[in-house]
């Protein structure tokens, strides 16, 4: 798919691996709207913010309307808060649990169902093709680590239900793919001190270094552009695999 004329939402678009999509989008020619809690950056005339929580079903609906035609579904909106199952406070909270799967992973499907149905309606291109949806999971989803329970959890809901959803979604000409980043300069590591930010980097065999939002871009435009790539997960971690913690 040609991203130049299309549409594109963005979960999670006003900062991180969604504002780097962003950018991406309105660089190539696209339109995009900015599924967020807060405004993310002026992107000029091509972007629109729309306030949206992702597991509400109304302000999902009413964000993809924005536009007239939805092309592209971008999913990056998560969180992720690390509690051991059993803590020196005791039992974890159900609702901490409850919180980052209900946000993560349900978010997630909120967004592709809706979308999905708006692409549909949409004109095929010359080979059929409607639309293209792009999650975000996490290596995580497949080495977690110790504290992570939620967050793996949530993140391999993810990974598990994406090749289900590419093949009902084929008969419309829709495309589902997962990328699963390692360790990215993202807000979330913002937090950490500049040690603790090398430390991780330099945990990566090659390059090694955090990632760059602006590459995780580049691998979205890769699969959008790519009508081949569809149903499968592809890591992006520069070789990482995470220890037990």
């Amino acid at each position: 798919m040609r991203i130049e004329g299309k549409t594109a939402l963005i979960t999670g678009g006003a900062s991180g691996l969604g504002a780097a999509s962003a950018r991406m989008i309105v660089e190539n020619g696209g339109r995009v709207i900015i599924a967020d809690l807060k405004p993310g950056p002026d992107l000029g005339q091509a972007a629109v913010f729309a306030p949206t929580d992702v597991t509400d079903p109304a302000q999902m609906q009413s964000a993809i309307e924005r536009f007239d035609r939805l092309h592209i579904l971008i999913n990056c909106a998560g969180i992720g808060h690390p509690a051991r199952v059993v803590g020196k406070d005791g039992p974890m909270p159900l609702e901490s649990f409850t919180l980052i799967v209900g946000v993560n992973l349900i978010g997630t499907f909120n967004a592709i169902r809706l979308a999905a149905a708006a692409m549909t309606a949409a004109d095929p291109g010359e080979d059929g093709e409607r639309g293209v949806i792009i999650n975000t999971a996490s290596i995580a989803a497949f080495e977690g680590q110790i504290g992570q329970a939620a967050y793996s959890a949530s993140k391999g809901g993810i990974v598990g239900m994406t090749l289900p959803i590419a093949r009902e979604l084929a008969r419309y000409g829709i495309r589902v793919m997962t990328i699963a980043p390692g360790l990215f300069d993202t807000p979330m590591m913002a937090g950490l001190p500049e040690p603790a930010r090398l430390s991780l980097g330099q945990s990566i065999p090659f390059p090694s270094r955090l990632g760059r939002p602006s590459e995780y871009a580049q691998l979205a435009r890769q699969i959008i552009e790519n009508p081949m790539l569809n149903g499968s997960v592809i890591r992006l971690d520069g070789a990482l695999r995470m220890a037990p913690k």
